[in-house]
């Protein structure tokens, strides 16, 4: 068997490449063994960008261990004559004839015996080529030696473009996970403005270094927020992105079917992002690179730190076929590391769709809130004798309209009703049941009816309508009387009973009973009557308040009378505001809304007799 030392060299080459993460690491490999070749005496590789601008050059001669490494950003036009199409070209010329516009090896392929040079250019990609080049001397096989050069160009040409997709996929992968990553940390927060934020923040510094979210609006894009990788450049951004007008004509302009569009250079002039200082950066980066050229190599040169030109990107925020607005990213690093139109279009996508949602939800929030607003009375009854106060809170983060409501009213003989309700489930349809259950019950009671034939009437009202849902409450009716205590009279349909904290701090459930209503037909009330003193308290609320759970399984009805007994002194507001709030904190577990309506008797005043009818107070709580 005969032994072939360049079929063993070109083995080892490829098992090199297959393991090569850049093609510098493959020189040595390369290198040696051409220089074995029969009459070739020096080897010599270049590296160019695509705007013939040496880049990297590596001489080693036969005999030798130690190349020659030079790193540097030559621009050098005339070397335009060797750049290769698709195809490696090799060329065969005399080294006296070299012109050292166009072979920067020249000095180096002089100085070699022989005088005769074999070149290959070969494309590395589309936005690089380089060259190998042998010296060699008459007794080369120039057969021999052109076929060698080519498959070792094979080979580094493999190489690179394995390196390249290997890349792509770590980076798609990457990508893949930013953009996972991403999804959730945006439709983690159903708030506007948290939202806005975390899709400025989102890819910065992983995408960009520094980025701008806008909404579109009638009058122009409106600032919303902004990121950059360092705390200076983010308020210099920020300004740029509130007031800058050449910015806020650029993203006035995008169209609805424009895609992400890309601008550098002369594209930024007049820009906040134009940068006077770009040239004379990079001419500072060439003599950096010139002076590290013992330990340099074209790849280091490519992602090297140091000044890059600033690229700005503006892609449209998308949703439900409209435009919502526009993320702009700020990149100040290696084009190598831009993202491409297809990653941003995907990332703007996700972002469109969790500013949809947020803003969607917010609509439906306000909206909500409007309607919830609309079935409870917009002021309660105002007047010395009387000290009335109210809370409610929404417990639903789904924000379906709850069936909670109350009321006070002020009848014709002097006393008020209070009345408090919760109708099964929510929604649109427990909303209905809602404002025909409070404006039934505070009709009837304003005309004078007694409370337990008001719930009869109701009751009555909701079978004739074929209402699927039940409702429980409680009508509360207040008497004063001429020796300064109030009559209670309580009429409950399957309401939790409300409370009454006495002046002396003590707390009493009063007595309550009865049937739910809309569940069956001719079904009477009854009432049970106790008095109040001047600075008793009664307590109305909804089950919301009791049933309030904590981690540990227990209800807040069973420290609700300690924790109202604690509030004694207080006045309706503060007992109405801080029993809510208690029972908010409290909770663990319960989504219900929680509905409180507390009055507190003040007394009459001094010589006053019976309590006559307010007709002002009554006017006033008919308005």
């Amino acid at each position: 068997m005969v032994d072939d030392p360049w079929s063993s060299a070109l083995h080892r080459l490829w098992q090199a490449a297959s393991r090569a993460e850049e093609v510098a690491a493959l020189a040595d490999d390369v290198y040696a063994p051409l220089l074995a070749t029969p009459g070739v005496h020096r080897v010599v590789g270049t590296r160019w960008d695509g705007r013939q601008v040496l880049r990297y050059m590596r001489a080693l001669s036969a005999g030798s261990d130690t190349p020659v490494i030079v790193a540097t950003t030559r621009s050098m036009p005339g070397a335009g004559v060797r750049e290769p199409g698709g195809e490696p070209v090799v060329d065969r010329v005399e080294a006296a004839g070299l012109d050292d516009a166009v072979w920067p090896e020249a000095e180096f392929l002089r100085e070699a015996p022989g005088g005769s040079v074999v070149s290959c250019t070969f494309r590395l990609d589309q936005r690089g080529w380089a060259a190998l080049t042998l010296a060699v001397d008459a007794s080369a096989d120039l057969a021999a030696v052109e076929s060698r050069l080519t498959q070792a160009v094979d080979v580094i040409v493999a190489c690179h473009t394995g390196i390249l997709q290997r890349g792509r996929e770590a980076r798609r992968g990457a990508d893949d996970a930013l953009l996972a990553e991403a999804s959730l940390q945006m439709d983690s927060s159903l708030d506007v403005e948290d939202t806005l934020r975390r899709v400025a923040r989102i890819a910065v510094p992983a995408v960009a270094d520094g980025a701008l979210v806008h909404l579109a609006r009638g009058e122009g894009p409106e600032f919303v927020a902004a990121t950059h990788v360092a705390v200076q450049q983010q308020r210099a951004l920020e300004a740029a992105g509130r007031d800058d007008p050449w910015l806020a004509a650029l993203l006035a302009r995008r169209g609805e079917d424009e895609d992400t569009m890309f601008l550098s250079g002369a594209a930024l002039d007049g820009s906040p992002f134009a940068d006077p200082a770009a040239t004379a950066a990079d001419a500072a980066a060439a003599d950096a690179d010139a002076t590290d050229a013992a330990t340099a190599d074209a790849d280091a040169a490519d992602a090297g730190e140091g000044h890059h030109p600033t690229v700005v990107s503006v892609s449209p925020l998308r949703a439900r076929g409209r435009v919502l607005g526009t993320i702009t990213f700020v990149y100040q690093r290696p084009e190598a590391r831009l993202p491409d139109s297809a990653f941003l279009r995907s990332l703007a996508t996700r972002a469109a769709l969790a500013i949809d949602n947020a803003l969607l939800y917010e609509l439906r929030r306000t909206a909500v809130l409007s309607l919830q607003e609309h079935l409870l009375p917009s002021q309660l009854p105002v007047t010395d004798r009387w000290d009335l106060s109210a809370s409610y809170a929404v417990g639903d983060p789904m924000l379906d309209v709850g069936g909670d409501f109350y009321d006070a009213v002020l009848r014709p003989d002097g006393s008020i009703a209070l009345l408090i309700g919760d109708v099964c489930g929510r929604g649109a349809e427990a909303a209905a049941l809602t404002g025909l259950a409070r404006h039934t019950l505070r009709t009837l009671l304003e005309e004078g009816t007694d409370a337990g034939t008001a719930l009869s009437r109701l009751n009555r009202a909701l079978r004739q309508e074929r209402a699927s849902r039940f409702l429980t409450a409680v009508v509360a009716t207040l008497a004063p009387q001429a020796d300064g205590t109030v009559l209670l009279s309580t009429c409950s349909a399957g309401h939790p009973p409300p409370l009454v904290l006495r002046g002396d701090g003590t707390v009493s459930e009063v007595l309550s009973g009865g049937l739910l209503l809309g569940v069956l037909d001719d079904v009477s009330y009854e009432s049970h009557q106790e008095r109040l003193t001047p600075d008793d308290t009664l307590v109305l609320f909804t089950d919301g308040l009791t049933e309030s759970r904590e981690a540990g399984g227990t209800f807040f009805e069973s420290v609700l009378p300690a924790r109202l007994a604690a509030l004694r002194g207080s006045d309706a507001a503060h007992i109405a505001e801080s029993l809510a709030r208690q029972a908010r904190a409290f909770r663990d577990s319960g989504q219900d809304d929680i509905a409180l309506l507390v009055a507190r008797w003040t007394g009459l005043p001094p010589d006053s007799g019976l309590l006559p009818p307010d007709h002002r107070l009554e006017q006033a709580a008919l308005r």
